[in-house]
């Protein structure tokens, strides 16, 4: 009974805060209410999954899990359910709660609850929260300051995983790493590419390669590599990709890309308007949860037809009368798909941060493919708190200094991109996640 009452009340702190926060700051307050909440009643969490009727599913991965999370949720909406998703990526403990505690009444209950996890806490979010399904993206060398290598980061992931028995997991057999996870478990279902198609040979891709030894300790080999660590890979010792559950065909295009998804003998087919292959998987991940989950093929491609992307994540906006396109970039894998995919004749900001949810360490920057904008025709104007580091970074990558425009206000900067002459001109925004966060407040 105590504990009832501590959790009603939180729910009106909650609700308090938020309000409060609204009113005297600029803060988005993606975290506040629920910081202020898990501070009075740290079991906050633990009561949340009666709320939940039918399933909760979970995303983690370095890259994609905000695009993931969002897809599979707008897939159980357009398939009329009722879905509680912290949407805008705060993906951490007091991210969680404070969209349960914002959301949820004594008598407001929803069908599913689809969340983000940031890698690192997800085993704490299984203390107080059991889930259905967890989808793993992928696992890239990401903020080593926070994470550590990728071993670390696999185990947190690991742990996670086996407090959770029930779990059906949902994995990307492309990536060797996430492929790790299903050892041993029998609810486990697999996604992955056969055939990776590009409609430009300068679209394939140019991050990074991992090479990464099996668990018996020799490398593996791979008979396709698609970007990174991620295709078909095998070891002498027996390792191999998995068959996938729904394997799939794409093809790549400038602004669109087309999928064809096979499972059980049956081929489906899918459009979607998100660019370049990282996102292809993250589609591919979303639509094999549809599947698995029953929802029929135009269900899904409707809601591949109507969602929009979730800020930061290929998002379109228009500035100043400027047609805008902001892509997050925050580690090298990451970074150097976005950047193929980046219109050379469009105006180009670049804002680096280093903020504790950045990763102090910036030396990221030196294993991102910037090397893709050389031949850029516009002024690349660098911002942020390393605005003077990223600018070496491009000097280095081969860009001539005069087309290099150092100006660390952030606000500035778009500003400098998106002038009233010339408003047709396209502009393209490439923030740290800190700086998103300071883009997505400022008003233009």
């Amino acid at each position: 009974m105590y504990k009832n009452i501590k959790f009603y009340l939180s729910l009106v702190i909650a609700r308090t805060a938020y309000l409060g926060i609204k009113l005297f700051s600029n803060s988005s307050g993606t975290s506040f209410a629920g910081r202020t909440v898990l501070q009075f009643y740290p079991e906050f969490l633990s009561h949340c999954g009666k709320y939940i009727k039918e399933k909760s599913i979970t995303v983690t991965g370095t890259n994609g899990k905000t695009t993931t999370s969002g897809l599979v949720s707008h897939i159980l909406e357009t398939n009329k359910k009722s879905v509680i998703h912290n949407l805008k990526g705060a993906n951490m403990l007091t991210g969680v709660a404070n969209v349960f505690a914002l959301n949820i009444t004594p008598f407001k209950k929803f069908d599913y609850a689809v969340i983000e996890s940031d890698e690192a806490y997800l085993n704490k979010l299984y203390d107080y929260m059991n889930s259905d399904y967890l989808i793993v993206t992928n696992l890239f060398r990401d903020q080593l300051d926070r994470y550590g290598e990728l071993a670390t980061t696999a185990s947190f992931i690991q742990k996670a995983i086996d407090k959770n028995p029930n779990l059906t997991l949902i994995l990307n057999a492309d990536d060797p790493l996430v492929t790790n996870f299903g050892n041993n478990r029998q609810n486990v279902i697999y996604y992955g590419f056969e055939n990776v198609s590009f409609e430009h040979e300068a679209e394939k891709s140019n991050a990074p390669t991992e090479v990464f030894n099996c668990i018996c300790g020799k490398p593996l080999k791979y008979t396709k590599q698609f970007f990174a660590q991620q295709g078909h890979y095998e070891c002498s010792c027996g390792f191999k990709r998995p068959e996938c559950d729904y394997s799939a065909n794409v093809m790549i295009y400038s602004d669109h890309s087309v999928l064809q998804v096979k499972h059980n003998g049956k081929i489906y087919n899918y459009n979607t308007t998100l660019v370049g292959l990282y996102n292809a998987y993250n589609v591919l991940a979303a639509i094999s949860f549809g599947l698995a989950s029953g929802i029929s093929q135009s269900v899904i491609q409707n809601a591949l037809d109507s969602y929009k992307s979730i800020f930061g994540r290929t998002e379109k906006r228009v500035i100043n009368g400027h047609p805008a396109l902001i892509q997050l970039i925050k580690n090298p894998t990451g970074a150097s798909e976005v950047l193929k995919t980046v219109d050379l004749n469009s105006n180009i900001v670049i804002a680096i941060n280093d903020n504790y949810a950045d990763g102090r360490d910036i030396s990221w920057l030196w294993d991102s493919n910037f090397e893709q904008l050389k031949n850029a025709q516009k002024l690349v104007i660098t911002s942020g708190t390393r605005a003077n580091d990223m600018a070496t970074r491009l000097k280095y990558a081969g860009l001539p200094q005069s087309k290099i425009l150092v100006e660390p206000s952030i606000k500035k900067a778009i500003e400098l991109a998106c002038t009233k002459k010339n408003a047709d001109e396209h502009v393209t925004i490439l923030p740290s996640y800190t700086a998103l966060l300071k883009i997505n407040k400022e008003k233009f």
